[in-house]
């Protein structure tokens, strides 16, 4: 079974993906910002990093660049709903540090899917 973190604030999307991946199969660990995130990847393996972008503390640019340099093959989503360069920006810039794969919120469950999918199976 693929381990998944999850990484947002929003607690609400958090709670939106953690239902939709684990309804898929997948084993689901969550942290709401950056700090949190390194110090589970310190502790356990994953699969699959999903990272919000526009987060208080570590944001998710930085959270990226820290957990390649924890495990420099993990896999990586970037999600945004914005921020002041607009979503489009944050997530090319998060594609230049290493991310798999970007998507721009709100998205729906069968897109985030589709994307674990892929990127697990790439």
């Amino acid at each position: 079974m693929k381990r998944i973190l999850l990484v947002d604030d929003d607690e609400d999307f958090r709670l939106f993906l953690r239902e939709t991946l684990e309804s898929a199969g997948y084993l689901i660990e969550t942290a709401a910002e950056g700090r949190g995130a390194l110090r589970l990847v310190r502790r356990q393996a994953f699969d699959l990093v999903v990272t919000d972008l526009i987060m208080p503390g570590k944001e998710g640019l930085e959270t990226i660049v820290e957990l390649h340099g924890l495990n420099p093959g993990l896999k990586i989503i970037a999600i945004s709903g914005g921020g002041w360069l607009g979503p489009e920006s944050c997530l090319a810039m998060a594609q230049q540090l290493g991310a798999a794969s970007t998507l721009v919120k709100p998205f729906t469950s069968e897109e985030i899917l589709e994307s674990v999918g892929s990127v697990l199976n790439s």
